[in-house]
């Protein structure tokens, strides 16, 4: 308590420091959005020539800068639109909102600047990448599908497993440690179709964000990365719709104002039909099978005044997956986030959210009720999320704020029949409540160097009712199943365990001139719930756990260096980062874990340390008809469990990969026709494999582990080449009229070379294990993706 009463004093303190130095100045403030449809722009650059400083909108798009009376240059610019240069005279406080039109249109009133782009030399940011939806739909895709996360594992330090692999993982860290923020909302499974297609419906993406070092204090829970995705808000100036038809599903999004300029909406739907399409190709047993999934965003704003804005959006989505009367298969998110954005005063911006995250999946076999198997399992939050932001100058932006969110685990709800007699197996749920409060200032003590820093103080409680279990490691074997020693009840809302955890993060910029800047960063992170899986990649029914009495907390140390230049005015980006990354109480598992409908799972759990290290070049040339990026990563991903791999020695991260090789290019040679193209190369993920087999009365069969290394081998390299063309279609009608609508086709070849990339890799005997001089033992590669897959999808916009 002492500690959080120090924490609290001391953000305290600094407000009112910048207050104090602020008291003779006037502010001016507002919001910065498209000028077509009302959308805020997240980061457009608000800049003061005269003072040689500025600010960056939020993620609500609002900015607030204080200067002594008098008359300054506001020049407003945001990638991809026409930047606007504005004279202002600012005798008292002001609200001055800005609109910018996409690059494509004209519009008499603004001033059209030369300066070219140079976000990443002046921004404290570092380890961080943002893909505007634009880049994002000219990437080449599978079946021609723009998709997010696939569009995010070409980045520097990004990666997946393979194909058919749900999530993404950042610098040897697992999917389970990815915060993955739709609309402030988390979501626990980031795939549809078993990893081809995210959840993210591209039309109503407004900006996506990740961030894997130098993480602000205001975001947490996870210690790997975080991967904030911001959706429209809707149209505010007029109704349009946009859409698609492909292959595999279709899609529908409209938008409008309710009352134009003060409140809109947006709703996007998806749908896939690949069932409906291979039916015509299953057996007859098979003609009642269902594959599919769809989902709905919905999201809505209402400007009650100058300064009040409320936002409410959600988000449904679901994969059915079932095989006539044997199996059926069930997963899928739901979010609902309410947002309250207000203008304090001049200075100060609060935003204050509330959310509800519901990630769910059941299974189910045999369609007899008398003789049929269920399981259903989900973990549920609620959590409310007040932030506040001080701007009390040019030279500091301060935030201050807490999050309180209560977590629901149902691991199993388990009831089996047999002829009609009921087997319940079910196990109890569980409850958690974690909270924090932060404070951060991002504060320029010189043109030259910029300065990030901020603490987070996270507590955790681990709640009743349920059972709590006190287990026995064998000390001759440590990585052996642990025995049950005893067991206590806990009433409801009664605390079993609880944690603490300071999470320092700071952030420095060096300008070391025009187009050099030199960056280091710092954090900390801690992780109270832990993704439960020991296969090479999670699986939608994976199980999510708290942190218990018995399972501590993740914690992991990031240490980042980069050197950032630019080239020929800034068209040609370049960064070099070099990263190390410590974990404490990561989660392994015993030999034969049993991790599914586990009343005492915890007894499986192994606690182990890894370290993550290594070294990510980018390159982005961003003018011209022909642009695109290249990045490589060079890294390794360790771990260390006592018991593990020969006595506790260190081992392969299931997760590393070398070397990491990405290139992407876009060329336009005019304006209807655009190409693009992609090549992935990746390093094979670690096995274990046996190393002898053995023979028993004429039947050989293979050591499973025979020996007590782990990822002692790895599968065959990974690589893809992807190519893709977009015709947009004609602009002008007959007579010369221009089309108000917009519409075009995506022609795109997914793996060129047809490459039958390994998935796994698994060893057994061959000839049936019938031994004679001809049998040997043979690696049977899975190939998830094993040949040319073409496509073609028409698209709209009116």
């Amino acid at each position: 308590m002492f500690q959080l009463k120090y924490f609290l004093a001391l953000g305290l303190f600094l407000g009112s420091l910048g207050w104090s130095t602020a008291q003779q100045k006037v502010t001016i403030n507002g919001y910065v959005k498209d000028s077509t449809n009302g959308e805020a722009l997240i980061g457009a650059t608000v800049f003061i020539p005269e003072i040689a400083s500025g600010v960056a909108t939020n993620v609500y798009g609002f900015y607030s800068l204080s200067l002594p009376a008098g008359t300054y240059t506001l020049k407003v610019s945001y990638i991809g639109y026409q930047s606007q240069s504005l004279r202002v005279d600012l005798k008292s406080n002001t609200v001055q909102d800005v609109e910018l039109a996409q690059e494509s249109e004209i519009i008499k009133e603004i001033v059209i600047t030369s300066e070219a782009e140079d976000a990443n030399i002046e921004s404290l940011e570092m380890s961080t990448n943002k893909l505007d939806i634009q880049t994002i739909k000219k990437i080449p895709a599978l079946l021609g599908e723009v998709d997010i996360i696939k569009s995010i594992q070409l980045l520097p330090g990004v990666t997946t497993v393979g194909e058919g692999a749900t999530g993404f993982n950042v610098r040897g860290g697992g999917v389970g440690q990815n915060l993955v923020l739709l609309d402030e909302a988390p979501v626990y499974n980031s795939s549809h179709l078993f990893g081809f297609f995210s959840i993210f419906n591209p039309d109503a993406v407004k900006d996506v964000k990740l961030i894997k070092g130098g993480i602000p204090a205001q975001y947490g829970g996870r210690v790997s990365s975080i991967l904030d995705v911001r959706m429209k808000e809707g149209n505010t100036k007029r109704f349009s719709a946009s859409g698609g038809v492909g292959l595999i599903f279709s899609r529908l999004t409209l938008e409008a104002p309710i009352v134009k300029d003060k409140a809109s909406f947006i709703i996007a739907g998806r749908r896939s039909y690949l069932d409906v399409l291979a039916k015509p190709f299953l057996d007859e047993d098979l003609q009642n099978s269902v594959f599919n999934f769809y989902d709905l965003t919905i999201k809505g704003n209402y400007r009650v005044n100058e300064k009040n804005q409320l936002f409410v959006s959600g988000y449904l989505g679901r994969d059915n997956f079932s095989a006539d009367d044997i199996f059926d298969a069930s997963w899928g998110n739901a979010t609902a986030t309410v947002r309250w954005n207000t203008v304090i005063n001049d200075r100060v911006f609060a935003n204050i959210t509330a959310f509800y995250s519901n990630y769910d999946y059941s299974l189910g076999f045999e369609d007899n009720p008398e003789d049929r198997f269920d399981w259903n399992s989900r973990i549920l939050n609620y959590s409310v999320k007040p932030e506040f932001s001080f701007f009390p100058n040019p030279n500091n932006n301060i935030t201050l704020g807490g999050q309180a969110i209560l977590y629901k685990f149902k691991p199993a709800e388990a009831v089996g029949r047999s002829a009609g007699q009921v087997s319940d197996i079910s196990l109890d749920d569980q409850y958690a409540l974690e909270s924090a409060v932060y404070i951060g200032n991002e504060q320029i003590i010189s043109p030259s160097i910029s300065l990030s820093y901020g603490l987070r103080f996270s507590h955790y409680r681990y709640l009743g009712p349920g059972q709590a279990y006190t287990f026995e490691t064998n000390e001759e074997d440590p990585a052996a199943r642990k025995d049950t020693i005893s067991s206590q009840f806990f009433g409801r809302a009664e605390t079993i365990q609880t944690y603490n955890n300071f999470e320092p993060r700071i952030a420095l910029k060096v300008k070391l001139n025009n187009t050099t800047s030199l960056k280091a960063s710092y954090n900390r992170m801690a992780q109270y719930i832990h993704l439960i899986s020991n296969t090479v990649a999670a699986s939608p029914l994976d199980v999510w756990t708290p942190s218990t009495n018995n399972v501590q907390p993740q914690l992991a140390d990031q240490y980042t260096l980069g050197v950032f230049k630019n080239f020929f005015d800034n068209d040609l980006e370049t960064s070099v980062e070099v990263f190390y990354r410590d974990f404490d109480n990561i989660i392994d598992y015993v030999d034969n874990a049993d991790l599914l409908i586990n009343e005492l799972l915890e007894g499986d759990l192994l606690n182990g340390i890894g370290r993550a290290y290594g070294v990510e070049l980018y390159l982005n040339k961003k003018a011209g008809k022909f642009n695109g990026w290249l990045s490589y990563t060079l890294s390794k991903s360790e771990r260390k469990v006592d018991g593990l791999n020969e006595g506790g020695k260190w081992f392969l991260n299931r997760y590393d990969q070398t070397h990491i090789l990405n290139l992407v290019g876009f060329y336009e040679p005019n304006s209807r026709w655009s190409f693009s193209g992609n090549f992935v190369y990746r390093t094979g993920t670690p096995g274990t494999f046996p190393t002898n087999r053995f023979s028993f009365q004429g039947i050989n069969s293979i050591g499973d582990n025979a020996t007590s290394s782990r990822n002692n081998i790895r599968i065959t390299p990974y690589w893809r080449l992807d190519l893709s063309a977009t015709l947009q279609g004609k602009k002008t009608k007959r007579n010369g009229k221009v089309r108000k609508n917009k519409d075009y086709w995506v022609f795109s070849v997914y793996n060129l070379f047809g490459r039958r990339n390994a998935y796994s890799i698994q060893y057994q005997a061959d000839d049936d294990g019938v031994e004679d001089t001809s049998n040997i033992t043979k690696a049977v590669r899975l190939s998830i993706v094993g040949s040319i897959i073409p496509s073609i999808s028409y698209n709209f916009k009116f």
